[in-house]
């Protein structure tokens, strides 16, 4: 549930004593060295050993070299068996040891970066390792937080925290501040901390300080998380809380677990079958030896010293047979699969189509052990904030009197579209205009510079109605610091258009208008919340004017407008609509001018408010409302969140691929709404978009289960729940919920709240009943541990492969928690990247990580698997036919060294080329039908089924390869009338029979032929003939007389006519069934990849490697008249208000203030630029191949 909280089992509440490691390290806490390795120069032969002979088939085939070493079973030389164990452990001990030592260089790094502790009262340069709990640190600007640590002092305030780039406000105790940055009161501080024991809630801390007697109370406020990065301040000094695991970023982290793909879990299953298939085997073969020694092997008992005992025959001759048929069970295949996934992992690293130049970032496959789940991904679950977007906002449009600007018109009154080459405002004549500034309307300028009131009003009130704070290190080179992008979007825009907002005190605003110096007195800031949804300043001109000006949510302002504004209410509402229609983020602007003398008592009964005991917040808010009301409406704002490039264009090639998208934010539901119909995912010709947002169980209930009957009126009550068992014995119990149809195409947005009672446990089948219903699906203000609820509630019902995508820190739990997890390379660090399994600096690319290198990976996974149980079952088969005509003796029918080199040698080359470089068509045509990946999503091309079928193609090949050679040298002569029915030449064209149909079959797999595969598949038959003419040589049997009998059996053999055409007539007969299924199955029932690859063949112009897609048209959003849905959406938190007019973002603490009305001056402090700028919209096309 929402309230699920991780304590550790033996601590109850944490204390610890500043500046006291003795007391401190009594404790036992935890350290802050982290480490994720798992194994050390001692440790890592046995630990790896150990770990690789849990694995069945390694296991089963030590098992089996203990069994030859006992000579009365022992039917193999001990080196058809130690040779291919030996090299599979060695290469799997290599990998291995390989990734553990990255592990080792990562947890290196981490540890020994460098902070300074202050240690014997001075301060010491240490690693992160050696901090302690207790220990007092300093930290710099842009630095990142090395611990959990209270804030003692800092020079300024800000962090960033909870994977969000917005900056947050944190501040010291007024006794901890005091301190300043002395190091001699830091080094004699003493103060006791008690606190709550490590847990995951990253919006909740409690605890005391204890200082000389006095007790002081800590919360979230005071507390800097690891993992955030200080900003606008240049020193911070903290006591460390808790350390390494017990941070709360490390608590939210999620357990590790070992990621498997389903067809990892498949193949666990079918090779525990294929144990229990090889025992019936061994089992019938023993049973008709037994049968033999009776009723046969009675005549030879005089020969025997010791006669006939056919039922202890039978037991030696079921494990030797255990041993002969050991290939049914492939040592090689595990190391194959590693193998194929290292090469496709490759691939993804390699790919320039994935790389991102303008970081430097290519896209990294963190893991080798997922590639092929990337084919049949059916879930997406992605972070909106530096994942969708840039988190870069630009002021685009905005709305003045009733008059829209920002869009550029033809001669014939026609929109032209903006794009790079459109000509821009030439802002020349603003000598403090910010560079980077985009607008294209020159109409909004001329107005401006024309006197336009209204339009100068406008840009009055956004220089003076927000908490920017600027600094301006050069005369003219200003950067503004905004607490949300949206402020500083707008407050860039008022520069740019004249009135430029220079610098501010708790008790006045600087702005430049027209080139003209202006400072406003600042009385007070009615500071912005979730409920209020508009913020607002009231401010005394130089002449003594007194003006409210607010801005806000458009519903909320309207509200709020005097009765003479309708007529321009009406047209302001239609520009809104046709701003939130091309997903703008909106906000409407107003202003009121107030009487001095109501003013005057207004703060009266404000400072009494304000000093209330009880109903503080109430009477607070009574007084905003009475304040902001009769406004007068100025107009209205729109911005756009930038999107990442080519973002709606891979959300529509996803959605075409049948994949389904929610986005899980912690953002509020106005700019989640915002981004969903920015990206296309909502749409206004949706049939309905739901809106859960209850604040208790049943009224959540309630509108979960209206929603679904509106989508299902006939639907029924009770879910259906498919019950099965599935994994090793059948023995993991799970529930699949069906899929119900519904007829047209719904959305649904629920809040985190909502979405908490959603997941009880009681509710959450109908939470996901009523989500997987909707075609879109968004979750906002949610915690990370929500966002990994909702993907394990989708884990557990739906039984589909899931993918989390996000950049954040808040983001690591769902990447954890998804099968496979990706992180994007953005602006908030790189927890969730080395938390991820791939990694890339684009959204856009996840289109091709899934479509191109995940449909490959899986189709060339799946062929692999068909191809190389057809090739052992159809080795092991011949073995078993041959045991009823050698008296179920358990002779070998091939000879020694091929067993050993079958696998390992002859079929090892050809089918990893196969597997490495197979496709069924190119990236072009992938991107162009993106219906190829939905088998993937049905487990179609492998699967129990598909395994059947590979088992009876299997034993009809066996059937003709065994039978064909026995018919055709039976009774046969050369041609100088010489017998060559001898054993060692049956056994000669047996297995060169079968080595040449499965090199067959092979090539009719192949889809797209390379130098590479050629050169494998010939050259692997190439070095058969040349084996087994230097083995059956005689120089090869006189150096080692046991180890090579077959002495000239190949020139004997191969030089015979009737030798040759019986292997022409065996690969006929077995390819023959294989191109008559296919033939007819294209003609009659062709797939989807058929199709595409049959109309790739006529247009071969139109498939080259190089040919690239062009760029999607830029869709032009329509224009809506009918529908209203408010575009408003501000990323603004609560507490701005009160630090811009309380000072302590200066350098010195004033000694006395009102709480809203600030009387006390002090220099600015300095902070760190952070501009806003339009980036450039080049990009190679999203869907090239």
């Amino acid at each position: 549930s929402l309230n699920y909280v991780v304590f550790p089992p033996t601590e109850k509440e944490r204390h610890l004593r500043a500046n006291d490691r003795e007391l401190n390290l009594s404790y036992k806490y935890a350290d802050n060295a982290i480490k994720t390795s798992k194994y050390n120069i001692f440790t890592f032969l046995p630990l790896n050993l150990f770990e690789q002979f849990q694995r069945l088939a390694n296991a089963y085939f030590l098992f089996l070299l203990c069994l030859q070493s006992i000579p009365e079973v022992s039917s193999l030389p001990w080196y058809t068996t130690v040779v291919p164990l030996v090299l599979v452990l060695s290469m799997t001990m290599a990998k291995d040891s390989s990734d553990d030592m990255n592990r080792h260089r990562c947890d290196k790094q981490v540890n020994n970066r460098k902070v300074e502790i202050l240690i014997g009262g001075e301060l010491q340069s240490e690693k992160w390792m050696d901090v302690q709990v207790g220990d007092i640190i300093k930290l710099e600007n842009n630095q990142f937080v090395t611990v959990r640590m209270e804030v003692i002092k800092v020079s300024a305030e800000g962090d960033k925290v909870k994977g969000e780039t917005n900056l947050k406000v944190k501040q010291a105790l007024t006794v901890t501040g005091k301190l300043e940055d002395s190091i001699e009161k830091l080094a004699n501080f003493n103060g006791e901390v008690r606190c709550e024991p490590p847990n995951n809630r990253l919006d909740k801390f409690t605890g005391t300080l204890t200082l000389n007697g006095e007790t002081y109370s800590l919360d979230n406020e005071r507390i800097l998380l690891r993992g955030c990065t200080l900003r606008n301040t240049q020193w911070c000094f903290g006591l460390v809380v808790f350390g390494g695991p017990d941070t709360k970023l490390m608590q939210n982290c999620g357990r590790t677990t070992f990621k498997r793909t389903s067809i990892d879990r498949l193949m666990n299953v079918l090779v525990l079958n294929i144990f229990g298939f090889l025992m019936i085997m061994c089992l019938i073969l023993a049973i008709g030896n037994g049968i033999w020694e009776y009723q046969e092997g009675s005549k030879f008992a005089a020969f025997l010293p010791k006669g006939v005992n056919a039922p202890f025959s039978a037991f030696l001759t079921f494990w030797s047979y255990v041993i002969i048929l050991n290939t049914v069970v492939p040592i090689s295949l595990y190391i194959s699969v590693e193998i194929i996934r290292l090469g496709n992992s490759f691939y993804i690293n390699w790919d320039r189509k994935m790389y991102y130049p303008k970081s430097d970032t290519p896209a990294e496959a963190r893991t080798t052990t997922l590639n092929e789940e990337l084919g049949q991904i059916k879930y997406i679950f992605s972070d909106k904030t530096g994942t969708l977007t840039q988190n870069i906002m630009t002021f685009n449009k905005c709305s003045i009197n009733g008059k829209s600007y920002g869009e550029l018109l033809d001669f014939s009154g026609q929109r032209v579209e903006i794009n790079e080459k459109t000509e821009k405002v030439d802002f020349s004549w603003n000598n403090l205009a910010d560079p980077k500034f985009c607008f294209h309307d020159n109409s909004l300028v001329e107005e401006v510079r024309e006197g336009n009131p209204e339009v100068q009003a406008f840009f009055r009130l956004l220089a003076l109605c927000h908490t920017v704070m600027p600094e301006e290190k050069k005369e003219g080179e200003l950067y503004y610091q905004a607490q949300s992008p949206d402020e500083g979007a707008l407050v860039t825009a008022a520069r740019n258009f004249g009135f430029v907002f220079r610098s501010r005190t708790p008790e006045r605003i600087t702005v430049v208008e027209m080139g003209e110096l202006v400072t406003y007195e600042l009385l007070a800031v009615l500071d912005f919340n979730n409920v209020r949804k508009r913020m607002s300043v009231i401010v005394r001109s130089p002449e003594g004017k007194l003006t409210l000006y607010c801005k806000g949510a458009d519903t909320i302002i309207f509200e709020r407008l005097n009765p003479s504004c309708s007529n321009l209410t009406e047209v302001t509402t239609e520009h809104l609509n046709e701003f939130a229609g091309e997903g703008l983020r909106t906000l409407a602007l107003a202003y009121k001018d107030i009487d001095p003398e109501y003013m005057e008592d207004w703060k009266l009964r404000h400072h009494e408010a304000n000093t209330a005991m009880d109903e503080r917040e109430e009477k607070l808010d009574a007084l905003y409302e009475e304040i902001e009301k009769g406004l007068q409406l100025l107009g209205s704002t729109a911005v756009e969140d930038k999107l990442q490039d080519g973002v709606p264009q891979t959300i529509e090639q996803l959605s075409k691929a049948d994949i389904k998208i929610w986005v899980l934010t912690g953002d509020k539901q106005e700019t989640a709404e915002n981004i969903g119909y920015s990206c296309n995912m909502l749409r206004d010709e949706m049939n309905e978009v739901f809106i859960v947002s209850a604040n208790t169980a049943e009224e959540v209930r309630k509108e979960l289960q209206t929603a679904r009957r509106k989508m299902t009126p006939d639907g029924t009550e009770e879910p259906t729940v498919k019950k099965s068992r599935s994994g090793l014995f059948c023995l993991l119990k799970t529930e699949t919920v069906a899929d119900e149809p519904v007829n047209g195409e719904y959305a649904m947005v629920i809040n985190g709240h909502s979405l908490a009672f959603a997941l009880e446990k009681d509710m959450e089948m109908e939470l996901l009943r009523t989500a997987c219903m909707c075609q879109t699906v968004i979750c906002c203000r949610v915690t990370p541990l929500q966002k990994a609820q909702v993907v394990e509630l989708v884990k557990k019902y739906k039984q589909a492969v899931t993918l989390a995508v996000g950049d954040g820190a808040n983001d690591v739990s769902m990447i954890k928690a998804a099968h496979i997890g990706v992180g994007i390379s953005g602006q908030e660090g790189m927890q969730a990247v080395l938390s991820s399994d791939y990694s890339f600096a684009q959204f856009r690319y996840l289109q091709r990580l899934l479509l191109v290198h995940g449909r490959w990976s899986y189709l060339r996974m799946c062929k692999f698997l068909r191809y190389f149980f057809y090739k052992n079952f159809t080795f092991t088969f011949v073995h078993f036919w041959y045991g009823f005509f050698c008296g179920f003796s358990a002779q070998t029918v091939y000879d020694e060294w091929f067993i050993t080199l079958y696998n390992l040698v002859y079929t090892a080359l050809p089918v990893l080329s196969l597997s490495l470089l197979d496709q069924d068509v190119n990236d072009w045509w992938s991107f162009q039908y993106p219906q190829l990946y939905t088998p993937g999503q049905l487990n179609q091309y492998f699967s129990k089924r598909a395994f059947v079928y590979t088992v009876l193609h299997s034993g009809y090949s066996s059937l003709v390869l065994f039978f064909i050679p026995w018919a055709a040298m039976y009774d046969t002569v050369r041609d100088d009338g010489k017998e060559i029915v001898d054993y060692q030449s049956f056994a000669l064209l047996a297995q060169t029979c079968l080595l040449i149909a499965v090199s067959i079959q092979l090539g009719l797999d192949t889809h797209y032929w390379t130098a590479v595969n050629q050169f494998f598949l010939w050259g692997s038959l190439s070095v058969y003939f040349a084996v087994i003419f230097t083995m059956y040589s005689n120089g090869m049997f006189l150096t080692l007389i046991s180890s090579f009998p077959f002495i000239g059996t190949a020139r004997n053999s191969l030089n015979q006519p009737n030798v040759w055409l019986t292997m022409l007539l065996t690969s006929i007969l077995c390819v023959l069934p294989v191109v008559a299924y296919r033939f007819l199955r294209i003609l009659l029932w062709p797939t989807i990849n058929d199709k595409v690859r049959g109309r790739g063949s006529t247009h071969l112009s139109l498939v080259r490697q190089d040919k690239v897609l062009p760029p999607a048209p830029r869709r032009v959003q329509a224009r809506r008249t009918s529908t209203r849905r408010s575009g408003y959406a501000f990323s603004h938190a609560q507490g701005y208000g009160d630090l811009v007019t309380s000072g302590k973002f200066l350098r010195r603490t004033p000694k006395s203030r009102p709480a809203l009305f600030s009387q006390t001056d002090s220099p600015l402090a300095q902070t760190q630029p952070q501009s806003y700028r339009t980036i450039s919209e080049w990009e190679e096309p999203p869907l090239s191949p």
